[in-house]
């Protein structure tokens, strides 16, 4: 069974989330291989029904361990905004099992402590159309899930969530990212904008196992799209450039504020491949 999907490899984020998408697959089903081809990245697997909705169902279905999964209540975020930033962990319990903390690599990481990321992904993930065509370009306004009744955070059965801001790894959101392009601060003025959270969601997962070179300046890295069919164990390799063949990528872990707190993902530029 072949499975694709439409990307562009000069959008890290789009990259990472195919890494994402991998990782899924091979969870869901076994065993899985993966690759880019001019505009399109490809899954191969020899699981019956296996499908880009099924895989999309999945990642919307994500639900984390008890002590990750707190509810998304105004409190909650007002105790967020106060806190440190700590490095701490995720853990994916369902519909496949895996721990996240790959953001205690600092350099990579794009938000601050006053962002809670439980809540963005869940967001994100909630957000997740399984029977879009096209997902990486499956866009809009992001809202936490619709809040269920709770005596402890007082709220009412049908109550919507709060918008939700994304990660900030889809370099389309990178490329206007800085106040003095837009003209204006978004975060200043509370304005939620256009996220696209299956990038967001999906690379989220995929930085745990496939991570961008880093290069000799400071939050600077690259990443190579491999040509070859190859399973997830091996992809963090060529992703490295340390195997295979492919065209190689840089970009930028860029603050987009003059606080120097949050950072975003910047489009992808090809370059020459980096001696190893």
């Amino acid at each position: 069974m072949s499975i694709r999907i439409d990307v562009d490899p000069a959008n890290s984020g789009q990259f990472f989330a195919c890494c994402g998408l991998l990782e899924l697959a091979d969870r869901l089903w076994g065993f899985a291989e993966g690759w880019f081809e001019t505009g399109t990245f490809h899954i191969r697997t020899e699981h019956a029904g296996a499908s880009l909705s099924k895989l999309l169902e999945a990642a919307r279905n994500f639900r984390l361990s008890e002590n990750n999964g707190a509810s998304p209540d105004e409190e909650g975020d007002k105790e967020e905004e106060d806190s440190e930033d700590a490095t701490g962990s995720l853990t994916i319990v369902s519909p496949i099992s895996i721990r996240l903390d790959w953001w205690a690599d600092k350099s990579i990481k794009t938000w601050a402590g006053s962002m809670k990321e439980s809540k963005i992904f869940l967001a994100m993930c909630n957000a997740i159309d399984p029977q879009c065509t096209d997902p990486f370009n499956q866009g809009g306004v992001v809202f936490d899930a619709q809040l269920p009744p709770s005596p402890r955070t007082k709220t009412k059965l049908g109550k919507s969530g709060k918008k939700r801001e994304p990660f900030y790894f889809d370099a389309r959101r990178g490329a206007s990212a800085w106040s003095i392009d837009v003209g204006f601060s978004t975060d200043a003025l509370g304005i939620s904008t256009v996220a696209h959270p299956v990038v967001e969601a999906l690379c989220f997962i995929g930085l745990q196992r496939c991570r961008p070179k880093p290069t000799e300046t400071p939050r600077v890295f690259d990443y190579f799209a491999w040509r070859t069919p190859l399973p997830i164990s091996i992809v963090p390799a060529a992703v490295s450039g340390v195997i295979g063949s492919g065209d190689c990528y840089r970009f930028t872990n860029s603050f987009r504020t003059d606080q120097k707190k949050h950072k975003t993902y910047t489009p992808a530029t090809r370059t020459q491949r980096s001696p190893i």
